[in-house]
């Protein structure tokens, strides 16, 4: 992993340090190409000037970089210091944390001074405090200034690592947690957002929500997806979250179903507009891929037909989506009321038609199967879609 000082290339093209393949050609007499092992017919060596060129520009490159290596402090430098040493030293921090959410809005330069001066650390600990004073109103409303100020230098960061170790302690989680369930609206949507964050760096959900309190927490989160009044964006927040815990954890989905994630997103889902009723589909399968998930859809009242109405009517993904489900009700929860309710409620009529939509898929193979397990039922049922009799027939074919 050293730099070349002297690059020359050989017969196979490939290049060297001159120093080093002379040794190994010259002195000890080898015949072969050190890396593809081929013999050399030809000990011509060429000096190589175009890596050479390249290796000059990036040492001057970096010895550019390290002379303008030592950090620049931004015009705001002194105020932030200030605001940060008045923020430790008094419990009054709300006006402080709303003058330091403007500054830090302001760029990336400040962004960079803010970490610099410890300013992620003190915005923690001010967090962390709601483990101890969650009664204190003045304590409570500082918690949500320093969550909404951390919300705004995460929206300017891409990848800070110290801060998301800081925000992944036990009581950090906690803290959110407990601001998610109740905080103001913006407070919310801060916290879920953070929590997306922790998210898509990985974070391990097992500890927190299957050990700690994943109940209370899948509630809160349900509790955002199901009032837009709160907050919108939260909502939406919320469910994309959702998401990516059930889709990581598969032990999750029990505390999410325990919570009663299934009841409310099949009430959640007729009204629900096209990017909500993906999303919603998309939760539903990924709890139907538990037993537990499966048999609180079949056992609410309204759960075939929130699903069924759903089939073809919203878009190719929902469609795919709301197969797979069915799918996994046919195959593991066929009880003959749920078969009656899917031929009444037009799910049978739906996937029938599917079957002659596009071209060979997986999303037809599951109907295919859901036909070979259940078609001679349906078909002793009277309401039975009689005009397609013929096109029931040919899954014969298809099977």
């Amino acid at each position: 992993m050293e730099l070349m000082q002297d690059p020359v290339t050989i017969s196979t093209g490939v290049t060297y340090e001159r120093k080093n393949i002379e040794k190994w050609l010259f002195s000890y007499n080898n015949k072969t190409c050190p890396t593809t092992m081929q013999r050399i017919n030809s000990f011509d060596i060429t000096p190589n000037h175009t890596l050479k060129r390249l290796i000059l520009a990036w040492q001057n490159e970096e010895a550019a970089r390290s002379c303008d290596s030592r950090p620049v402090r931004s015009l705001k430098h002194d105020e932030l210091v200030s605001l940060l040493a008045t923020m430790e030293s008094t419990p009054f921090k709300v006006n402080s944390l709303k003058k330091l959410r403007a500054i830090v809005g302001l760029g990336h330069e400040v962004k960079d001074d803010f970490m610099r001066c410890g300013g992620v650390e003190v915005l923690v600990q001010i967090i962390a405090q709601i483990l101890v004073e969650s009664s204190d109103f003045v304590a409570f409303t500082a918690c949500e200034e320093a969550l909404g100020v951390l919300h705004q230098y995460l929206y300017l960061s891409e990848d800070d690592e110290k801060t998301i170790q800081l925000l992944s302690k036990p009581e950090s989680i906690k803290s959110l947690a407990i601001m998610l369930q109740r905080g103001s609206g913006e407070a919310r949507f801060c916290a879920v957002t953070i929590f997306q964050k922790l998210a898509q760096a990985d974070y391990n959900w097992k500890k927190f929500v299957i050990q700690d309190q994943g109940f209370e927490f899948f509630r809160s989160l349900l509790e955002l997806v199901s009032d837009d009044q709160i907050c919108t964006k939260a909502s939406a927040s919320a469910l994309e979250l959702l998401i990516e815990i059930l889709g990581s954890s598969k032990k999750s989905r029990l505390k999410a179903i325990e919570a009663g994630a299934v009841c409310i997103l099949i009430e959640l889902l007729p009204d629900s507009n096209r990017s909500k009723c993906e999303k919603m589909l998309l939760l539903l399968k990924l709890l139907c891929e538990c037993a537990e998930g499966r048999l609180a859809l079949v056992e609410h009242g309204l759960g075939i037909a929130a699903i069924s109405k759903k089939l073809l009517h919203v878009s190719s993904a929902s469609t795919k989506i709301t197969v797979k489900i069915l799918w996994l009700i046919c195959s593991y929860h066929p009880s003959e009321r749920v078969l009656e309710e899917m031929l009444i409620l037009g799910s049978v009529k739906k996937l029938l038609v599917l079957l002659h939509i596009g071209n060979r898929s997986s999303t037809k193979e599951k109907v295919v199967k859901i036909f070979r397990l259940h078609r001679n039922s349906w078909r002793q049922y009277p309401c039975f879609p009689w005009e397609l009799k013929d096109y029931s027939g040919l899954t014969n074919q298809s099977c």
